[in-house]
């Protein structure tokens, strides 16, 4: 390797117009001039690029930069040629160039003018870019997102685990690897699959102490959201889902209640997405709602909110994607959303993929989980994760911290637990420790003859979920370790083993509870003003009288409790009310929102915030096929089939459009199932006896001779008939 220029803070200047180096960059770009294999660990934000597209201009030659995403290497690309004369400076070599643009960039490289060139994995192992690679002088190669060679890494890539195989087709020249985030499991994988095991790493410290992190229990996510950036409006702020859909959802939701947002996610057609990455970056909108294809490169400063509708599938995911706030060292609020229903859902996606991947997928969801509902600092916690010690007890930039548990002494479990590690050999992970404690005997455990260990059923006062979190805060303050080769076996430390020899104090906090919090309609509703619901409920009992149809026709309970705590005062927030919708807000609402608006003027109410919030009108593609089906007099077992729902989840559906306001004809259905003399007597019942509808009371009513079913769907051609 040739030197061309012996200053890397001139040259530094001269390239970039950058005055000094970042943290340890200058000691990096040094190490690889010198020709040296080298692993740089730098968190998002820290200056990695770099430390590689530094030396490759110092450099004869062209340096081969491997990156995963086309959108990214684009974006540097773009950022390298901004820097210098000639657009050919850097290029890159994938699937998405034409044949003349695969020319030009050829032409380039063989006379030199590329300094560097980004490929994909797939494009670096196809023989024909290899052939072409041999022929040129290569200065060295540069491995970029380099935890995707690791199956433990949250963004696996089986293609570059053969980057070796290239590597040494092409040419062994020295290689520098980077990422943003690695657990010590994974950075041992990314050194032995490259074959670099003798690299010096660079490791930056991955706190980053203007980041305020918070995990919230999942209720009413939407409206919290929308309060939050309403509250915060014109900061720069991206909020990440799982699901595109609930992208497209959320970003439409943001726009009616007056935030400046747009989606981005993988579904959306190329130019698309880079108008609106580019509206971001011009802040022509503050808000992007993102799927995590969002965000790779983005190097926006400003970014004052990284919220998480849903709970990302890793820790590593969470780290990177909440890296891109506060980049410029100013204020960065990392808000998160959980429910333990959300991991029981990612579960179920992995159920469909390979043994193997389960298990690794598994484990780095209960690492996932563990983080959301654990009660210490979550700035230690994540930094242990990344095997980083963080010294203080409290950082006072996390909710844990800032709202400390009330913390007990729980020396005797932590003994008893260091006693079960020892006991089983220290070869079971957190999850076998934990079914010893409290006694579930595993097939694991059977072939392992554990129910005869002594500490076997002994931790049976305390449940599952207090024996993970001890296990938790007994990992992170040292007094045992997880074995990074078989990720998540347990063994004793020093510190654990002279715990043992002598026990002292062992000061543990609560559990925030995060159980069913998820909002799904059947908890119970309390209102806010009770004197506003009786008022509420004697005028629905009124309007119903007046209609000849029984009150739960004319609104159920549900959404009078809503009206007693929203206070709506015109049909266009009453609309947004549960199980109101259009069609019920124009039939029964006039009366409703008079009267509130009175009792609020007559009693000098200041409406909630969270009034204001408006939801989109529900015309999502299923309800319209609902309707649509059922005027084709389909049968609702086809309907359920071709949208793969079970009877069961269909008649939640049509209820939900049915009880919102919206008319079904099903009478050719149940024409089918129920002679007429039984459609008559219980439509009877739902007119004349029921007071609320409730399907177990019917049931009861029946003694049986009508299935739960049939009930469900009389009643909705009730309301259908009476009440929309």
């Amino acid at each position: 390797m040739a030197v061309t220029g012996t200053n890397p803070s001139a040259e530094l200047k001269k390239h970039f117009g950058f005055s000094t180096f970042k943290g340890e960059q200058e000691e990096i770009v040094n190490h690889l001039l010198r020709g040296e294999d080298t692993f740089v660990i730098m968190p998002t934000g820290g200056g990695k690029s770099l430390c590689y597209q530094l030396p490759a201009m110092m450099l004869g030659g062209t340096a081969i930069v491997v990156s995963p995403l086309i959108a990214l290497m684009k974006n540097q690309v773009d950022a390298m040629r901004g820097f210098s004369q000639r657009d050919g400076v850097a290029h890159v070599l994938n699937s998405s160039l034409t044949k003349k643009e695969i020319v030009q960039v050829k032409s380039d490289l063989r006379e030199g003018i590329t300094q560097l060139l980004y490929v994909a994995p797939e494009s670096l192992n196809k023989e024909e870019n290899i052939e072409l690679l041999r022929e040129l002088n290569v200065s060295f190669f540069a491995i970029d997102e380099a935890h995707c060679i690791s199956e433990w890494g949250h963004d696996f890539r089986p293609e570059y685990r053969n980057l070796k195989t290239a590597i040494e087709n092409i040419g062994r020249k020295p290689i520098i690897a980077l990422t943003a985030t690695a657990t010590p499991k994974v950075q041992s994988d990314i050194l032995k699959t490259l074959g670099i095991e003798d690299a010096r790493v660079f490791k930056s410290s991955f706190n980053r102490d203007n980041l305020y992190y918070e995990v919230r229990p999942k209720t009413d996510v939407e409206k919290q959201i929308i309060k939050l950036l309403l509250e915060n409006k014109g900061k720069s702020a991206i909020v990440y889902c799982l699901s595109r859909q609930k992208v497209e959802d959320l970003s439409q939701q943001l726009q009616v209640n007056g935030i400046k947002a747009l989606p981005y996610h993988a579904g959306l057609d190329g130019n698309t997405r880079v108008k609106h990455q580019d509206a971001f970056l011009s802040e022509e909108t503050d808000v992007i709602v993102a799927t995590i294809a969002f965000g790779m490169g983005i190097d926006k400063p400003d970014v004052r909110y990284v919220i998480h509708h849903d709970m990302p599938k890793s820790l590593e995911s969470y780290y990177q994607e909440t890296g891109r706030a506060g980049r410029d060292g100013g204020e960065g609020n990392l808000i998160t959303f959980y429910s333990y229903k959300d991991i029981e859902k990612l579960e179920k996606f992995l159920s469909k993929k390979p043994v193997a991947e389960q298990e690794i997928g598994k484990q780095l969801l209960q690492e996932a989980m563990s983080y959301a509902e654990t009660s210490m600092c979550r700035r230690r916690y994540l930094l242990y994760y990344f095997g980083e010690v963080y010294e203080p007890d409290n950082c006072g930039m996390c909710d844990n911290c800032r709202h400390p548990q009330t913390l007990h002494d729980a020396s005797k479990e932590l003994a008893l637990a260091l006693e079960t590690v020892k006991g089983a050999n220290q070869k079971f992970k957190a999850q076998q420790i934990v079914n010893i404690l409290i006694g579930n005997l595993t097939a694991l455990l059977k072939t392992h003859n554990s129910e005869n260990l002594p500490q076997w059923g002994e931790g049976t006062n305390h449940d599952e979920r207090f024996w993970h979190n001890l296990i938790r805060q007994a990992v992170v303050q040292g007094y045992l370790e997880r074995e990074i080769e078989l990720y998540g076996v347990l063994r004793l430390s020093q510190l654990g083993h002279d715990f043992m020899a002598k026990p002292g104090e062992f000061m543990m906090p609560e559990e925030r509870e995060y159980e069913d919090a998820s909002s799904n309609g059947s908890a119970t509703v309390v209102a806010l003003d009770d004197q506003l619901f009786k008022m509420l409920k004697d005028l629905t009992r009124k309007v119903a009288k007046e209609k000849g149809v029984p009150p739960y026709a004319v609104f159920m309970e549900t959404s009078l409790y809503e009206m007693a705590t929203h206070y709506p005062t015109t049909l266009d927030e009453l609309k947004n009310m549960s199980g109101v919708g259009e069609g019920k807000a124009a039939k029964f609402g006039v009366p409703f929102v008079s009267m509130i608006k009175k009792y609020v003027d007559e009693n000098d109410i200041n409406r909630p915030m969270d009034l204001v919030v408006r939801s989109l009108a529900n015309k999502s593609a299923l309800k319209v096929y609902l309707i649509q089906s059922t005027d084709r007099k389909l049968p609702l077992d086809d309907i359920a089939s071709a949208k793969g729902l079970t009877m069961e989840e269909l008649l939640k559906e049509m209820e939900m459009i049915v009880f919102s306001g919206t008319k079904l004809n099903i009478n050719y259905y149940l024409e089918d199932i129920l002679d007429e003399d039984s459609i008559e007597e219980i439509y009877e019942y739902f007119m004349d006896e029921s007071e609320e509808g409730l399907i177990a009371e019917a049931f009861e009513e029946f003694d049986g001779d009508y299935s739960e079913e049939e009930l469900r769907l009389i009643r909705l051609k009730f309301l259908s008939e009476v009440a929309n």
